[in-house]
């Protein structure tokens, strides 16, 4: 069974040779696609023989299934950022991430210029409370430089038992030398629904990550403030979607069906017309029909694009904050067999439901508000973006946009949007940075 990772489960079309015969030039595609075959086949032969003369002539005896694991790795990962070869125990690993519980630091991870970059840190984890950033590049692992393992090396080597440190040399932009941070490891709870009520009339939901326990935990959240805030004094709800770096595509589309009657709340479309797939909302609008504000920043990515996305698009929430990360595309998760691990492949973009791509260019607020930066962090915090990725997929229209504020003040009281989302519940806009309108596109329902 093919299992999806913010992506739609779904057969990958794997056909080697098409002969376009249909047409007056069918002979010509047929001898350009045989052609093409034949050049794969010798390629094929150059790695047979390179395999065969490094096993016979290496200084040492290599292992044969390290080879051909890393050719497999290095195959891969030449395609795009998120596409990715996981031997048995990564993908052994990744499933237990996704379930809500694991050992570790606690950060969002992904490999960019051949160091380690973090996504964003998972709040309440070792990595946060010791001050990790999202767009901090992680250069070295206990002193061992990161330059050269693959990511799954890398983040086998931050996990350990529980109680023991690591320490992490991070270089984060604008600073003069690169950071020394020890972080001592941790079972890593994801609780990835926090909550609490405002003012007495606002109910604030934060989403940290989209496992499956969201929706449960997004159901309870509504459920236990509906009890302490009574209907006709609830002005409104705040969904903080900051800094969450994505998770299972389910998730997205059930979270999202929380506050939507009906409607599509994603589309993913792959290289051919006939993968196309469209994800509609069930469940029906759990806040009847209060006023929703969404929170998002340049960590937010992937299954929170998704959300504010649909939501933005069925005009059911208005978007506070700072254009997202720009992460649409789809990894279909493909399990090669016992033993053998899993592919994590891009497979399509996905697109909001007025059929706006999100790769690359992210989904901009409706009201974008800056965050007063600490001089210690300015200009550190303002480069999150998927445009910014080497090798990223380009956007479908080829208007990419570049990263915007990561920040989120510690302490509430310092969090402008934050207190711009209460204010606009309240209605008060008074202090948006910029404005902008709903798109105008229709939306299918």
């Amino acid at each position: 069974m093919r299992k999806s990772l913010l992506f739609p489960l779904g057969a990958l079309t794997g056909a080697c040779l098409t002969l376009l015969v249909a047409t007056p030039h069918g002979g010509v595609w047929a001898a350009r696609a045989a052609a093409s075959a034949d050049d794969a086949y010798s390629k094929l032969n150059l790695f047979g023989e390179v395999f065969e003369r490094v096993k016979a002539s290496y200084v040492e005896k290599p292992d044969n299934s390290k080879l051909i694991e890393g050719a497999i790795t290095g195959m891969v990962t030449s395609l795009d950022p998120h596409s990715r070869y996981m031997n048995d125990k990564a993908w052994t690993e990744m499933q237990e991430t996704t379930s809500g519980e694991f050992g570790g630091l606690g950060i969002e991870v992904t490999m960019e210029e051949g160091l380690v970059k973090v996504v964003s840190p998972i709040d309440d984890t070792p990595a946060s409370k010791a001050g990790i950033m999202s767009g901090d590049l992680i250069s070295k692992i206990d002193g061992e430089a990161v330059q050269g393992m693959t990511l799954e090396q890398a983040v086998n080597k931050m996990k350990g038992p529980v109680d023991t440190k690591t320490k992490l040399t991070i270089v984060r932009k604008g600073a003069d030398a690169p950071l020394d941070v020890a972080i001592t490891r941790e079972i890593i709870h994801v609780r990835p629904v926090r909550f609490h009520v405002e003012n007495g009339d606002i109910g604030y939901i934060r989403v940290t990550s989209f496992n499956e326990q969201t929706t449960d935990g997004l159901k309870k959240a509504i459920a236990a403030i509906s009890k302490q805030i009574p209907q006709e004094k609830l002005v409104g709800y705040v969904m903080d979607l900051r800094n969450n770096p994505g998770g299972l595509l389910d998730q997205a589309v059930s979270v999202s069906s929380a506050f939507l009657q009906r409607g599509e709340v994603v589309s993913t479309r792959g290289r051919n017309p006939e993968e196309t797939q469209r994800f509609t909302a069930h469940g029906g609008d759990l806040i009847k029909g209060k006023p929703l504000v969404v929170l998002v920043n340049g960590g937010s990515a992937s299954a929170s694009e998704i959300v504010a996305g649909a939501l933005h698009d069925h005009k059911r929430a208005t978007i506070i904050g700072t254009r997202s990360f720009g992460k649409g595309s789809v990894q279909t998760i493909i399990p090669l067999g016992a033993g053998n691990g899993a592919l994590a492949l891009t497979t399509a973009r996905y697109y909001t439901p007025s059929g706006r791509s999100i790769q690359a260019q992210g989904i901009a607020p409706d009201i974008e508000i800056l965050q007063d930066v600490p001089p210690e962090l300015k200009g550190r915090m303002d480069t999150m973006a998927e445009s910014q990725m080497r090798g990223h997929l380009s956007a479908s229209d080829g208007s990419e946009q570049t990263g915007s504020q990561s920040y989120v003040p510690p302490k509430e009281e310092d969090d402008k949007a934050l207190h711009a989302a209460f204010d606009f519940l309240h209605g008060v806009t008074a202090n948006a940075v910029a404005a902008k309108p709903a798109p105008k596109a229709a939306v299918p329902n």
